[in-house]
């Protein structure tokens, strides 16, 4: 297609949506309201039946409760071993810890990547990128028995020292994909004002890169945080469990369940992922548009 017919053909498809009827609009409206409501219903669900008394939960669909219970956040924070409290903070502390050894090492590496010149370069990349094809469960067990003859089992350092020697292939290639797009020309005009590989990447790099810094960051805490298998893997103590193990203790198959405390804790959960999302949106975006593409 020409350049003449790909802009007639923009220009049509702009008249075509000025045009649209205000009952087409409407319409068009409506069904995405529809969409988006089916689509969050199992959050909205999840929220209501926190306020539900227990024989109303699952006997009702109606996202109103009919007489609003707020006693089952108090027996979700206060009625374990361990106060929810303390587990919600094991997850804080595992995730930010997460989010700067990500941060530290996948930056370090994406720059030696595409910055330094080293033998081999090439094939250490291609390495690198294959880890992503390779499926978890496969090194499972090796890295166990590494952890336990190390005797950190039972801690958070198997959960947080991997982060820091730049594991996380996914969070390498993407910043690698960034930093291409940052011009040499800065690097070259940074070595004549006497700046070294260290400096250029703390002074030109770094603060270029703040949009898919914050797209790791996100992505670092939300998986962490949201992360099940690998603490139910390492931690066996529950004054050191994290809150997504915590959430599974209000469940007993051989005894009787708190689904009314369950909801609410879980209600609890999802708040610091919502309000990190809506505190870096832009940068989240602009991070993800933006990476790959020649600027």
């Amino acid at each position: 297609m020409t350049d003449a017919a790909l802009t007639t053909a923009m220009a049509r498809s702009e008249r075509d949506t000025v045009d649209r009827s205000p009952l087409a609009r409407a319409f068009l409206y409506a069904l995405l309201v529809a969409i988006s409501f089916v689509m969050l219903y199992p959050l909205l669900w999840m929220i209501a039946s926190s306020f539900k008394p227990d024989d109303e939960i699952f006997t009702s669909t109606s996202l109103i409760p009919s007489a609003p219970n707020f006693d089952t956040y108090r027996r979700g924070w206060n009625g374990l071993s361990v106060g929810f409290g303390q587990m919600f903070f094991n997850s804080l502390v595992v995730s930010v810890l997460v989010v700067i050894g990500n941060l530290l090492s996948c930056s370090m590496a994406a720059y030696a990547f595409t910055r330094l010149r080293f033998k081999g370069r090439n094939f250490w990349f291609a390495l690198m990128l294959g880890t992503l094809m390779m499926p978890q469960h496969a090194v499972l067990v090796p890295q166990y028995v590494l952890f336990l003859k190390l005797g950190w089992v039972n801690t958070i350092l198997p959960l947080v020292v991997p982060k820091f020697l730049a594991i996380d292939a996914f969070f390498i290639f993407l910043m690698v994909q960034f930093f291409r797009g940052i011009p040499r020309e800065l690097d070259e005009a940074a070595v004549m004002d006497g700046c070294g590989p260290l400096r250029i990447f703390l002074k030109v790099i770094l603060p270029l890169s703040t949009p898919v810094l914050a797209t790791a960051a996100v992505f670092s805490f939300i998986w962490t945080w949201d992360d099940f298998f690998a603490p139910l893997i390492y931690l066996n103590d529950i004054q050191k469990y994290t809150a997504q193990l915590g959430l599974r203790t209000f469940v007993d198959a051989t005894a009787q369940s708190d689904w009314g405390a369950l909801f609410a804790m879980s209600t609890l959960t999802v708040l610091p992922v919502f309000i990190l999302f809506i505190l870096f949106q832009r940068l989240l975006i602009e991070g993800i548009a933006t990476t790959g593409m020649k600027r």
